[in-house]
């Protein structure tokens, strides 16, 4: 290991004669680049590190004209984005995300946010989309030559890399289960109305009730869920002072099936063994809930390192224009909160 005051004067060459490789290999294993071989990446970071090398991410800045930060921008992070989505998706980008970059999170409903899009603030973003209002925003991000990749929303433009859920098998399945179990009476508890994410889970929802002949008018909808807890709790509480107890109530995503599950509770009744409670997204704490939470595994981690790989393929090689779209498919998670019914 070198003393503080060697450690000062480590530069890149210093490295590079450490490691017995050029300077430029150095500089593009540091910076994450995909063209240095990996174990040739892992030596050259393991000496870096024991060397005490300090990259001047400034000087690098000023040198390369790149920000080396990446923006991950949602549709809305005050309203419809839920804690657990936003979590994930912060831990898998620390997780992911080449030491060499910074990210910064932001809120396309946010006023002015399309004004600070620019290369000199961001070398790509990633836009978790959740409604084609965003349409205006990735537009604006790609008039800028800003490398863009929108992730968890399908947009119909073949021009964009895009890679997204199938909403709708999700709910499907889910649902179809319910039905393989015995239920005919259900209850759905809604996302946001504008987001794509409802309106594909929703439809999921009643083509599986029309495959098996289940008449969706006889089904509860609640429309004002906002894929948080306490909306969750409030639409199951109108359900439970209904008069009309559903034998199975789904879901829209796992945060307001907590909130559901609460209510149960509040109002005196068991879950399974008197209401069933179907969630979406399979997040973390989903196998700890009492009881565990049968759900919808919505493959957050993979889409998002799937959009990373893209999005720094695209700023290391911008001539590589051909836009990769990937629709990836979601499974049903059984646990114990649905009852079987004869």
């Amino acid at each position: 290991m070198a003393d503080s005051k060697s450690k000062e004067a480590v530069t890149i060459q210093t490295i590079a004669k450490l490691a017995n490789v050029s300077h430029t290999t150095v500089s593009r294993a540091l910076n994450g680049s995909s063209s240095v071989k990996p174990e040739t990446r892992r030596k050259i970071e393991r000496i870096a590190k024991e060397a005490g090398y300090v990259p001047n991410f400034n000087a690098r800045r000023l040198v390369t004209h790149r920000s080396y930060n990446i923006g991950v921008f949602f549709s809305n992070l005050n309203g419809g984005t839920s804690a657990s989505f936003l979590s994930t998706t912060i831990e898998t980008m620390e997780k992911l995300l080449s030491a060499s970059y910074t990210f910064s999170v932001g809120s396309i409903e946010k006023e002015h946010a399309a004004d600070k899009l620019s290369k000199q603030n961001y070398d790509g973003i990633l836009v978790m989309s959740q409604s084609d209002a965003d349409d205006e925003f990735i537009e604006r991000a790609r008039q800028q030559k800003i490398p863009t990749v929108v992730l968890n929303r399908f947009v119909d433009n073949p021009e964009i890399d895009n890679f997204a859920i199938d909403e709708k098998l999700g709910l499907r399945l889910a649902t179809e289960y319910a039905i393989r179990m015995g239920h005919r009476q259900f209850a759905l508890i809604e996302g946001v109305e504008k987001f794509a994410s409802t309106q594909l889970r929703t439809a999921g929802f009643k083509e599986a009730l029309e495959t098996h002949a289940i008449d969706s008018e006889s089904v509860i909808y609640k429309h004002g869920g906002d894929y948080r807890p306490a909306g969750g709790n409030v639409e199951m509480r109108q359900i439970l002072s209904s008069g009309k107890v559903p034998t199975c109530v789904i879901c829209e995503n796992d945060d307001m099936a907590i909130g559901a599950i609460n209510a149960c509770s509040e109002f005196g009744y068991r879950v399974p063994e008197d209401i069933s409670v179907i969630g979406f997204d399979d997040m973390p704490y989903s196998q700890y809930l009492t009881p565990e939470l049968t759900t919808v595994r919505k493959p957050t981690e993979t889409m998002i390192q799937k959009g990373i790989k893209r999005l720094l393929e695209m700023i290391e090689k911008p001539a590589d224009v051909e836009p990769v779209r990937r629709i990836i498919d979601p499974e049903i998670i059984v646990r114990s909160s649905v009852k079987k019914i004869n």
